[in-house]
């Protein structure tokens, strides 16, 4: 392996995790406690390998279909939001579960459900196969028109209802953009939502990184190739006129590098990746993280946990033996403070 001869790093803010990912890892987590081990997980919690290898060093078992979970075992749904008949089906069979499904994902299902309901036509932006845009189709499947390029939105029949446009929420927005204008030009009257479905950790992430791009000789993504959003960070950065893009998982994957290097993370990447990167790269003149945004949202836990969470609370008043970690406010309890306190 080559030498690495980094003058300086640009490192992104903001980068990694976002709400819907921190809530997601942290009620799986809670799962783990609170449940004898084998804990089911309907697809991978989130998208990064790192973090699905921790939870099944722990006895989470990830399953593509609810079927091959034995009957009253607990479940977790993952964050990218199921099919309404995959909820029904684990609420059928699960001794307990938890959907941990991104809020702005639900936010979409909704969308989806009432512009059906208003006899609409749904032009859905997303990637073929994703377990978001799979979901999300599920919801009105009757009404739905999946596109992913200008050619695709060519290709869409004309049609005599009205037309509405959603989107999945870890699209690029450039990518975003150029679709929508399509779908408006070829349908005048198209029902676009108020405000973008577009996630705002995705788009701050993508702001970030474009105020680095131009600065850098070369720019690292962490983050899994699964990842929609990731691999829209490191479209945007070759599209920004960066000479070298890489994707890695880990810092093993570094190759040599030089110069000024750019540093991001997509919103499933914990910042310990960050950190060990950061230290394989061992910059001479050091790092300069770039501030784009301050970031604090907050998603609470799912529904269903908030109860076993407090209770779990009142037992460990009592002395039963949790631990302490487990009482603290899950607002100030990081998800990666929790990962890391996982075996």
């Amino acid at each position: 392996m080559g030498e690495m001869q980094v003058d300086r790093v640009l490192l992104a803010a903001p980068r990694g995790f976002c709400a819907g990912v921190e809530m997601a890892i942290k009620a799986l987590s809670w799962m783990v406690r609170s449940f004898e081990a084998p804990v089911y997980c309907y697809h991978e919690i989130v998208h990064n390998k790192a973090i699905v290898e921790r939870f099944e060093a722990q006895g989470v078992v990830f399953v593509d279909s609810i079927d091959v979970v034995p009957e009253g075992k607990p479940i977790m749904l993952s964050a990218h939001g199921s099919a309404p008949e995959v909820v029904v089906a684990a609420r059928d069979r699960g001794s307990y579960v938890v959907d941990a499904v991104c809020p702005l994902v639900t936010k979409v299902h909704h969308e989806v459900k009432v512009r059906a309901g208003k006899g609409y036509q749904i032009v859905y932006i997303g990637h073929e196969g994703h377990e978001e845009a799979v979901g999300t189709m599920a919801v009105a499947p009757d009404a739905m028109h999946r596109v992913e390029s200008v050619e695709e939105v060519h290709a869409l029949p004309h049609f005599s209802d009205p037309v509405a446009v959603l989107a999945q929420t870890t699209l690029s927005h450039r990518d975003w953009k150029q679709i929508l204008d399509e779908t408006t030009q070829r349908f005048p009257d198209v029902w676009v939502p108020g405000r973008s479905d577009l996630c705002f950790a995705t788009t701050n992430r993508q702001g970030a990184l474009l105020e680095i791009a131009g600065r850098c000789d070369a720019m690292v993504v962490i983050g899994s190739a699964n990842s929609s959003n990731t691999r829209a960070l490191a479209r945007l950065a070759t599209e920004a006129g960066c000479p070298q893009v890489f994707r890695i998982n880990s810092a093993s994957e570094l190759p040599p590098l030089s110069g000024t290097v750019g540093l991001t993370a997509g919103a499933s990447a914990p910042e310990d990746l960050v950190e060990e990167v950061l230290e394989r790269l061992n910059p001479s003149e050091g790092v300069e993280e770039v501030h784009h945004t301050d970031e604090d949202e907050y998603f609470p836990p799912p529904r269903e946990l908030r109860e076993l969470i407090e209770t779990i609370g009142r037992a460990a008043d009592r002395g039963l033996g949790v631990q302490d970690a487990q009482r603290l406010d899950d607002r100030v309890l990081p998800a990666s403070t929790v990962l890391s306190s996982l075996g």
